[in-house]
Parts: C-alpha cells; structure tokens; sequence
C-alpha cells in the first residue's frame, strides 16, 4: 500500500481488491470447467454446481451477514469473507474429488457474502456524499473488470498453468487484502448493539431461496422441480409477511414500500444483472465452438469490454454526484439493449468486428448505468440502513446472476438437429431474450425520485 494515500484511498483500495477477485471467481472458472471435469472425470450436471453453489450460498447468507454486521462491526465481518475466501482457495491443493470442490466453493460463497455485505456501506460511510458517487465509480470498475477479465484471466491461466492455478491467484490477492485490512482499516463501524436479530426470519430467507434457486436451475430436469418452486415462493411470501411485523428485520419491507428510489434502483439492479451476467459466458462458447478461438484467443476478444469499464466507470461515478441517476442509469441501460441486440443480429453473422463493436457499446452501457446506480441506492437510505442497503446490492446482483444462468439453462436445454447451427440459434434467442430484460428495465431506471 502506498504510504502517503489518504485514509479513505486506503479503504477503497482494499475494497476494491476484494471487489475484483469476488466476481472474477466465478467467471474465471468458465473457461476451466471442461478441464475441471476432464481431471475428476464428471458429466457438466456436476460441473453446473461448482458455478451454482457459490451463488446460491452467497444470496441466501448476504442479508443475514449484512444484520450481523450491524451488530458485531462491518470491519470484521469484511475481514472474515476476506480471510474465509484465501483459505477456501487454498484449499483446492488438498481436495481429490468434485464434491470437495464444490464444498470450497459453498465457503467462497459465504466469503462472498461477507464481503458484498459490507463494501459498499464502508465506502459509504467513509466517503463524504460529494465524493462519494467517484468511489463508488471505482468500486463498481473492479467488480465489473472481475467478471469480465476472469475470462481473460482465467483462460490465460488455465491455457498455461492449469485450473487450480486460478484458485492460487485468488489467494495471493485475498491474502493482500487480509493483511491491509488489519493495517489500515481502523474502524468497526457497528450500527446496532441492542437489537435482536431474527432467527426465524433468516432460516426463512435462506430456505425459501434455496427452494427457489433450486426449483428455477432445475426444472426443465426433474418433475418435482416446479412444486419446490411453487414451494420456495409461497414460504417467501409468508417470510415478507413475517417481516413486515418484526422490528428488527432482515429486509426492512416499509422501506421498500415508501422509498421509491431505493425500490426501483435495486429492481432495475436486478434486470441488468439478468441480462448481463452470462454474456461472457455465451461468447466465451461462441467464440470457441463456432468460431473455433481458444481459451487465450477468446480471452483476448473479450477485454475490449473490461478495459472501456475501467476507464468509464470512475467517471460516470463522478457524474452520479451531480447528474440525475435516473437520466445515466437509464441512457446505460438503453445502451447495453442495444449492443446486445446487435450481438443476436450477428451471432449467425458470425462477424468479429460486429461483435467488437457491439462490447464497446454494451462496455459504455454498464458505466453508464452500474455507479450512479449503486449512488442511488445507498444515497436513498438513512444512515443507519447503508449496511441493509449495501446487502441489497449484493442480494439483487446474485438474484439477477442467478436468473441469468438460469435464462442460458433453459434457453441450451432445446435440443434438436444440426449441431452448432443449433448451438447458434440458441445463442442468438438468449441475447434476445436479454436485450428485452434490459428494454424492460428502462422504466424502472427512468421513474424513479430524482436526486
């Protein structure tokens, strides 16, 4: 760490460590999944899980961790998911089958969690409000370099050194942020001592979206997997019912009711993950599949997207403290409609420089859209409900992750004749589906309060 930074660059330098290596977890292993099953000789329903657990872990422990932050201190609670994600990476050295990976990426979740339970409420409660929107900007540029540049990354890594070499990489730089955590980071920051936390209501929360999660990823396999959805909804519905009489809750549901600000930013929050998290994904199987890139080469093509991120994303953060939130998040939306409605146009194209074009615009799009965004929802709460606010971004973030997988689930599960002419239709029809989440999300970007 550079001695004369600030207080506060310190901080968000931290953060910003543990925000790029959180993310890039998951979308690091994409790449490496067909050789992760070549080495424990497993069929992709298991190599499925390794990508699932680790969301549905994180979802359903992010708003009870977020609670338990409150009262035991953000500082700490960040420095357990940091600490929790070095060891459960290190640990891939000593597994030998499938299920002990699957197990570390259960305590990568919950690592997850605890660090997104927090993050964005320390930068918050470091940063004055003029300041605080370009902080956020940078925060936001690391968890989207994260998911985009695992790919590059990880395919770098995977190509030349192996799959586990990726979880090593995540180690070395969790480990940085462990050390400069308890260097650097002096405050707790505990919001509330005396209030009970609900017991009842976390165990709820945490089955109902098991149930849900469960029933969604699979119920195009299994016959039962619509009533465990059914089930998972109805056991939500009787959770919010249940919260909105206690008085310490989880999720605080008057706040959603009369905070139209907070409300429409993390549902149009949630749209934009949905429509966003399994691009990389996608080209990552386009690319190598249909166009017959390696893992390098495929890499490659995609860090034109990461890098216009990076440089955009402080900026429009800057922009956020002075410029309507609704205006930018709504312009960033309606840009990434239609870069990835090109992408559906040129998917049987099969035209790279399309497809180039289209990363820059979807890239603008998500800088546009992810800080003031973020600006917004923590910008909407009082003081004592950034911690909740922070939780709800890494909450609706997943849930949209969650959506998105599922999306590409089911969209792959159509089977029928001609091999990668089938493989592209269905590329095609889930870039389609995406680009109509992200019209959809327009108008709840758009009516929000104005600042």
């Amino acid at each position: 760490m550079v001695p004369h930074l600030s207080y506060e660059n310190r901080i968000l330098a931290i953060v910003m460590i543990v925000s790029f290596i959180n993310p890039f977890t998951s979308s690091a292993l994409n790449l490496a999944l067909p050789d992760i099953g070549l080495t424990y000789k497993v069929t992709e329903s298991h190599l499925g899980w390794v990508i699932e657990v680790f969301l549905i872990a994180s979802t359903i422990c992010i708003m009870p961790i977020g609670k338990l932050a409150d009262k035991f201190g953000k500082r700490r609670v960040f420095l357990w998911g940091a600490s929790i994600f070095m060891i459960s990476s290190l640990g891939v050295s000593l597994i030998s089958s499938i299920y002990g990976l699957i197990a570390l990426r259960v305590l990568q979740g919950i690592g997850s969690a605890c660090i997104f339970a927090t993050s964005f409420a320390i930068i918050t409660l470091v940063y004055p409000p003029e300041r605080r929107g370009k902080a956020m900007g940078f925060t936001v540029s690391a968890v989207y370099c994260g998911l985009s540049l695992g790919p590059v990354i990880g395919g770098f890594l995977n190509y030349y050194c192996g799959w586990k070499s990726i979880f090593y990489f995540i180690a070395f730089f969790c480990a940085v942020a462990v050390l400069s955590t308890i260097a650097f980071m002096k405050e707790e920051w505990i919001a509330d001592t005396k209030g009970k936390f609900d017991t009842a209501g976390a165990i709820a929360y945490s089955i109902a979206l098991v149930l849900m999660m469960f029933g969604l990823s699979e119920i195009l396999n299994l016959g039962y997997a619509k009533y465990v959805l059914l089930g998972g909804m109805a056991l939500f519905a009787l959770f919010l019912c249940w919260e909105k009489r206690q008085t310490n809750p989880i999720i605080p549901i008057q706040l959603f009711l009369r905070n139209r600000t907070f409300s429409c930013s993390s549902f149009a929050a949630m749209l934009n993950y949905s429509a966003t998290f399994a691009i990389s994904f996608l080209l990552s199987m386009y690319l190598q599949r249909i166009l017959g890139f390696t893992s390098r080469d495929a890499g490659l093509v995609l860090l034109l997207q990461p890098i216009l991120m990076a440089v955009l994303s402080p900026v429009t953060g800057s922009l956020s403290d002075h410029v309507s939130a609704a205006l930018l998040s709504s312009a960033g939306m309606g840009c990434i409609a239609v870069g990835l409605a090109f992408l559906a146009y040129d998917v049987p194209l099969q035209s790279v420089w399309v497809l180039l074009a289209c990363l820059m615009i979807i890239g603008i799009g998500f800088s546009l859209f992810t800080a003031p965004n973020n600006n917004a929802i923590m910008e909407s709460v009082p003081k004592e409900y950034v911690g909740m606010a922070s939780s709800m971004i890494g909450t609706v973030r997943l849930v949209g992750q969650v959506l998105s997988v599922a999306i590409v689930t089911l969209v792959m599960s159509r089977t029928g004749e001609g091999g990668e002419a089938m493989l592209t239709d269905n590329i095609q029809l889930a870039f389609i589906i995406f680009t109509i989440l992200c019209i959809v999300g327009i108008l709840p970007s758009m009516v929000r309060s104005k600042k």
